[in-house]
């Protein structure tokens, strides 16, 4: 199995003469499936848990190892769902579609049935809040596709096991976005939902904006990519079904404000564009960064919703997180020998992942292939490729002034 899964060899993405270019779209649904098929496969039936090569970090903390396989399913999903929302049809693309969003259901359904080997880590550790967390971004990222097709009794377990965790305090720090969002979900799904536990995030949310596209992570400010992984996509995410996408307001918290949210993101998604050099690489620097592609999801994210704003077109968009996505996962070299994430940054990096750290953890990457959530023959896909900001830039091509942001 792992041989068809290993799309892309130790040479990279260098081609034969007579072997056919593969486009962007190629690549990207190339990796993402690379990067599912072996937790998907395995967690269909049951066997995630007995199968899957787990690494923790050399200064893991000592918390129940089985929280990795809850990172493992809930990071991916929420990166992966999108793509699995679109309609069947016979491309080559669509097989795989269809195969990732057959095992997936079956996963979700594994997951919180207690006769299940894989049966996940729902009632232990307070690491279970974050990854519910993804989990059920996952169902509010895919809806239709992938919650209301599963079985009554599957629908209720998950409602359950979101419920029990109102047991976690959350810190005080980007956590209060995880109880948000499971909260959040339950709202969605017409469960019965902590209204404090969203509104009194998103208002600390708020009151921590520092300026310019950028919110602290709690009372005071890190320089790290939090804003990538958590901040901007769960505030507005959470915004959209408590505002109604922004056509109502919050009652008790009018300063929580969608539209300005996306404008926010709009301006981080700018920066990021900009931190992309010429090569395709990206500044490491902040905690987590084995979450590796993850720190783009901002600017994936509002290429899917349609989002971007006027100084970042489609193609450019496109062909900057394109070369990312191969200077990250070309050579292959991020795959431990059973086909899973390996920790680490650009390959095996171990003592780079910090104390709360396994290879599930890292399923984060996958935050970065939202956009395929677009139809093939959208303009994200089919503009033309353009060169991004650092490549004109360092090209001696002409490249936009930056300017910060104000509300």
């Amino acid at each position: 199995m792992l041989a068809l899964l290993l799309l892309f060899p130790a040479e990279g993405f260098a081609k034969k003469k007579k072997e056919k270019v593969m486009t962007d779209r190629e690549v990207w649904t190339g990796v993402l499936y690379q990067m599912a098929a072996p937790v998907l496969s395995n967690m269909s039936e049951g066997k995630l848990q007995e199968n899957m090569l787990v690494e923790l970090s050399p200064t893991w903390d000592g918390r129940n190892r089985k929280v990795t396989y809850m990172e493992c399913f809930g990071r991916l999903m929420a990166g992966l769902a999108p793509w699995l929302a679109l309609p069947d049809d016979d491309t080559a693309e669509g097989q795989q579609r269809k195969q990732l969003r057959e095992w997936a259901l079956k996963s979700y359904a594994n997951a919180v049935d207690p006769e299940s080997p894989d049966y996940l880590l729902w009632r232990k550790e307070g690491q279970t809040l974050v990854d519910a967390a993804y989990v059920a971004e996952s169902f509010l990222r895919a809806y239709d596709a992938l919650w209301m097709p599963l079985d009554s009794l599957t629908k209720q377990r998950y409602i359950t096991e979101f419920t029990q965790l109102r047991r976690v305090d959350p810190p005080y720090t980007n956590w209060l976005l995880f109880s948000s969002t499971v909260e959040c979900f339950l709202r969605k799904a017409g469960a019965q939902s902590d209204t404090y536990r969203i509104v009194s995030a998103l208002r600390k949310v708020e009151e921590w904006y520092v300026g310019d596209g950028f919110y602290s992570d709690g009372p005071e400010f890190a320089f790290d990519y939090y804003n990538s992984y958590v901040l901007h996509p769960m505030y507005v995410e959470c915004l959209e079904v408590m505002t109604k996408a922004g056509k109502n307001r919050i009652w008790n918290a009018p300063e929580c404000n969608y539209q300005r949210a996306q404008k926010r993101m709009q301006r981080y998604g700018m920066i990021l564009e900009r931190l992309i050099s010429p090569e395709g690489t990206f500044p490491v620097y902040g905690r987590s960064i084995t979450y590796r592609t993850g720190t783009m999801q901002p600017l994936a994210l509002l290429a899917w919703r349609e989002w971007l704003p006027k100084e970042l077109p489609n193609g450019q968009v496109r062909a900057a997180l394109t070369a990312v996505i191969k200077r990250m996962f070309g050579d292959g070299r991020n795959f431990n020998e059973k086909g899973f994430l390996t920790l680490g940054f650009n390959g095996s990096q171990p003592n780079i992942s910090d104390w709360y750290t396994n290879n599930g953890s890292l399923y984060m990457a996958s935050l970065a292939f939202l956009p395929l959530g677009l139809p093939a023959d959208h303009p994200f896909w089919t503009d033309a490729p353009l060169p991004w900001t650092s490549k004109k830039a360092w090209g001696s091509e002409d490249f936009p002034k930056d300017h910060a942001h104000n509300d």
